[in-house]
């Protein structure tokens, strides 16, 4: 992507350097299905992997404002790679829910470790003397491919009933089958992940319910003790409101004449001007919903109904990013549908981005209080 500037933040240099490698191979990973190697190898050195790491191992224990801004940036230059390291990131933080002895285990070769992780039950455990034996599968699984560890959630036994449990599995445990076809989000690489009867010892397992309320171990920095439903959306958010700046940034483009299809169908008259100006103002709309969730994730006002304003929010700022961009590519016309045009490709990122669970009223709207926690 030639001339690409991004919005300016106070990203550190590492993350810029990360955004502008993205952008550079955005085209290439879309038709390779996976982002390449420099290009993940460059997200882990901007910090996205130790991002939520406690500081007694390594990490950084930072906030989700922080991290909105970062990922958002590294969007404005590829959807996908900004899904990875947003992806990343939040595996990691489910670490610190972990027995002390699983999490010493987990980043005994540095907080640099990168984490994928699975949160629907996708498999079965069965207890045995000192852990687990767990067998399943779990699509969609972002990351995978180059992962060095995965958190998995799987039904148990207890009592005549089931529930669900965290597992953290070495890369050698589990393989990976390629099921990723999208139609957006292509780079992600969110292939399908096997474990055959693996044993994970019980250091290596957590209910759901101590994650979902995080009931953190060793722990009391806000970014871990966060409930998961307070601050999901805004990590899957963030990815498609970098993805939003860029659109507009490509419409800009092809307004000035410098589109890689051809001649602008909108052109610059009142009309182009007006097209332009409301996907700006419901972008930066979206962006103060998302930060409003992140400062409570970080600490912020908040209450018993925050998780549940929480992800109103982010569902309403994901329509918002999906207006936005879908005003833009109807207004640029058929040249914006060309393969090659990065208008086209961000249309599809932002579309399958929003349609997170995470990020849907139909998931999130009716959720006044939230479900019953878990019982242990």
């Amino acid at each position: 992507m030639s001339g690409f500037v991004l919005t300016p933040t106070d990203t550190a240099d590492e993350v810029r350097v990360a955004a502008e490698l993205a952008a550079r191979y955005a085209g290439f990973a879309d038709r390779a299905r996976r982002l390449p190697g420099e290009v993940v190898a460059a997200l882990v050195a901007a910090g996205f992997s130790r991002h939520f790491v406690p500081v007694r191992w390594g990490g950084r224990a930072a906030g989700f404002g922080e991290l909105l801004d970062t990922v958002s940036t590294v969007g404005e230059g590829c959807t996908s790679a900004a899904w990875i390291a947003a992806v990343i990131a939040s595996a990691a933080r489910l670490g610190v829910y972990l027995p002390e002895e699983g999490q010493r285990e987990l980043w005994s070769t540095g907080a640099e470790t990168v984490i994928a992780g699975a949160l629907n039950p996708g498999g079965r455990a069965t207890p045995e003397a000192g852990g687990w034996r767990l067998t399943g599968e779990w699509p969609l699984v972002s990351g995978v491919d180059f992962a060095d560890w995965a958190l998995v959630c799987a039904l148990v036994p207890r009592g005549g009933r089931t529930v669900a449990r965290f597992f953290a599995v070495p890369c050698r445990d589990y393989r990976v089958v390629d099921t990723w076809f999208n139609v957006g989000l292509r780079a992600t690489g969110s292939n399908t992940l096997v474990v055959d009867g693996a044993f994970v010892p019980g250091h290596r397992s957590v209910a759901r319910g101590a994650v979902r309320q995080g009931r953190a171990v060793g722990s009391d920095a806000p970014c871990h003790t966060a409930r998961l439903r307070t601050v999901s959306g805004t990590l899957f958010a963030a990815p498609a409101l970098g993805a939003a700046r860029a659109a507009v940034r490509a419409w800009s483009a092809r307004s000035a004449g410098q589109a890689v299809g051809g001649p602008l169908a909108p052109g610059g008259g009142p009309s182009a001007r007006s097209v332009l100006a409301r996907a700006e103002d419901e972008i930066e709309s979206a962006a103060l919903l998302l930060h409003r969730v992140a400062l409570a994730g970080d600490g912020g006002p908040g209450g018993v109904g925050e998780p549940a304003r929480a992800r109103r929010d982010c569902a309403l700022a994901a329509e918002q990013l999906v207006d936005a961009v879908e005003r833009l590519f109807r207004s640029a016309g058929c040249g914006a549908q060309a393969q090659d045009d990065p208008l086209q490709r961000i249309w599809r990122d932002v579309h399958c981005a929003a349609s997170h669970t995470a990020l849907r009223f139909d998931t999130a709207g009716g959720a006044q209080g939230g479900p019953l926690p878990e019982r242990r």
